[in-house]
């Protein structure tokens, strides 16, 4: 499972910036590597760097999300739901509550140290999270202006939902920029890349002055390296776009594996 869809179709929004004001990062792991021990069976440890936000704790969580009640519920994005609430500091924040899962803390926590050092002023900012027993949150920046596709087509999800006003050809354009210019980040700039694999209009946040941001990419299958990220010949997510760097690369694994394969035979 993943929970990164960044921040859902209906997900994200502005939060607070009190990197200090939360203590308890989660530290790397240092596990040695030895050439002498015999290769270890089964699945191993993650190593997860160090996380470059901090932790909210539980009963603020609850506190500002009204104990995730539904006067709080903004939307129901992948992975869980998703809740608004103005954070102790005084910045609004679109809280994830994650769907239950056996995902187990150490590849969650490696996932959220991954989305943690993502900045790019066109992607979504995560801002904090929280582990507490089997409940996990992810805390996100406040996107103002929802999304692109409740702007185009109305709030998803809604019945009746009215479109926003029409966009000038000025802000399509910002908009249309902006959204590339973050996914160029994600699939050429970041390190690791990120492929985002499902990027649609309800997965472009819009804030003020017609700020475009990435949300929800999906990392439960990005692996460190762009062969076992690709090792599976599944394709997430929904109707949407499929990053070519995804499929293209995938293409070339696969005509590698055949030339290998005619050249044994």
């Amino acid at each position: 499972m993943s929970c990164f869809g960044c921040c859902g179709d209906e997900d994200t929004q502005r939060a607070p910036d009190n990197r200090n004001q939360y203590p308890g990062s989660h530290p790397a792991r240092n596990d040695a590597y030895r050439t002498a021990d015999p290769i270890p069976k089964g699945p191993q440890p993650v190593k997860v760097q160090p996380i470059a936000v901090p932790t909210i704790p539980m009963d603020e969580i609850r506190e500002v999300t009204k104990g995730f009640g539904d006067e709080a519920l903004i939307g129901e994005g992948s992975f869980g739901r998703v809740y608004f609430g103005t954070l102790r500091n005084g910045r609004g924040a679109a809280i994830k509550k994650l769907d239950s899962s056996k995902q187990p803390d150490q590849e969650l926590l490696a996932q959220v140290s991954m989305v943690s050092r993502l900045k790019h002023e066109n992607v979504v900012e995560l801002l904090g999270y929280c582990l507490d027993g089997n409940t996990r949150v992810l805390a996100y920046e406040f996107a103002t202006m929802g999304s692109l596709h409740d702007m185009l087509h109305g709030r998803k999800g809604v019945k009746g939902a009215q479109p926003g006003p029409v966009l000038s050809w000025i802000q399509r354009v910002k908009i249309a920029v902006g959204a590339a210019k973050g996914l160029e980040y994600l699939h050429e700039k970041a390190q690791p890349h990120v492929i985002h694999r499902d990027i649609k209009s309800s997965n472009v946040l819009l804030f003020d002055d017609d700020v475009a941001k990435i949300a929800d990419f999906d990392l439960s299958n990005q692996a460190p390296d762009m062969a076992a990220r690709l090792h599976s010949t599944r394709v997430l997510g929904t109707f949407g776009y499929h990053a070519p760097e995804y499929v293209l690369v995938f293409f070339q694994l696969f005509i590698c594996s055949m030339k290998l394969w005619n050249h044994s035979t």
